[in-house]
């Protein structure tokens, strides 16, 4: 759907009678590789529709400035909001607010708590968390079994924030994936939140070496997460041969790693086909035309086999 939609919503809204709008965009945290990345694609999408200019704020991971910074969208008349939740439970409290006020909104990235009751002129558009952690999950254990620790594998997890969808979603689905496939023998020796940065993953990980017990393998919601899990293990003598790392996202960061041989697998989410999605969504709300409620781009497996197709996809 990704391609298709946004080919689609891009060419009527080129088509369409010019008009212009201000969209007002709070983006989770400037600071995160990932969310910068998504900033730069809704700029980029934004520049190729006539008439639409962005107003973008950082929430730098406060939810309070975040809802601050909705308020001052709304009270200054904005056409159209675009956000990056910092706190995916604030969500219902905030399409109320958008909704009595009549401005669209598109949530984008972080799956909104109300996804299932969305108020008219709203829309989500993202990718399936459970599907980066299912494919993530499944790579890891094709490496396992190759080097025969299938049943008897000490595994770790570093989550995202837990105030985040995501982070919940991507860590289940790797717990389940490997209870339902041929690495069920494999055992969850830990799992702690490093909060989506590779300085608190490099701690958290530094710790589990300390700790003196096996590591067989890193799951991490994000590339950022398994750079500081690998900056860790290097740091403890540790060989990267000896330990299977898995992130998600296929940042330009993480195929680097990979590329150097620290990273064995990421998932890559489309950057800029969420921006893109987004701001088509929030430009068609805008100029009263309907959209689909909820909009997905497509998770992709990255390996050393394929990462150069993805190295300048993000």
């Amino acid at each position: 759907m990704k391609s298709t939609f946004a080919a689609a919503v891009l060419a009527a809204l080129m088509a369409g009678t010019a008009s212009a709008e201000t969209i007002g965009v709070s983006m989770q945290s400037f600071d995160n590789n990932f969310q910068t990345l998504l900033r730069q694609g809704l700029d980029a999408r934004a520049s190729e529709v006539d008439g639409v200019a962005l107003q973008i704020e950082d929430a730098q991971t406060d939810i309070s400035k975040q809802i601050n910074q909705v308020n001052n969208f709304i009270a200054a008349g904005v056409d159209a909001i675009i956000m990056t939740l910092t706190d995916t439970s604030a969500a219902p409290g905030i399409s109320e607010a958008a909704r009595k006020a009549g401005i669209p909104l598109v949530y984008v990235n972080l799956e909104p708590e109300n996804i299932d009751q969305l108020p008219e002129k709203q829309a989500y558009v993202g990718s399936k968390e459970i599907d980066s952690g299912r494919l993530g999950a499944e790579a890891a254990c094709e490496l396992l079994k190759a080097k025969g620790k299938a049943n008897d594998a000490q595994a770790y997890i570093l989550m995202g924030d837990l105030a985040h969808q995501a982070s919940r979603d991507r860590t289940s689905s790797v717990k389940e994936t490997l209870a339902a496939g041929d690495c069920k023998g494999v055992t969850i020796a830990d799992e702690q939140s490093a909060a989506w940065t590779r300085t608190n993953a490099m701690d958290l990980t530094t710790n589990w070496v300390t700790a003196g017990q096996p590591i067989d393998v890193i799951f991490a919601n994000n590339d950022e997460m398994a750079i500081g899990a690998t900056q860790a293990l290097k740091a403890a003598g540790m060989s990267m041969d000896d330990v299977i790392v898995v992130g998600i996202d296929a940042t330009q960061d993480g195929l680097a790693a990979m590329a150097a041989g620290d990273l064995d697998v990421t998932v890559f989410q489309n950057a800029k086909g969420q921006s893109a999605s987004a701001v088509d969504a929030a430009v068609a709300l805008a100029r009263g035309k309907s959209v689909d409620k909820e909009v997905w781009v497509p998770f992709e497996l990255v390996t050393p086999k394929n990462m150069a197709e993805y190295a300048k996809q993000n």
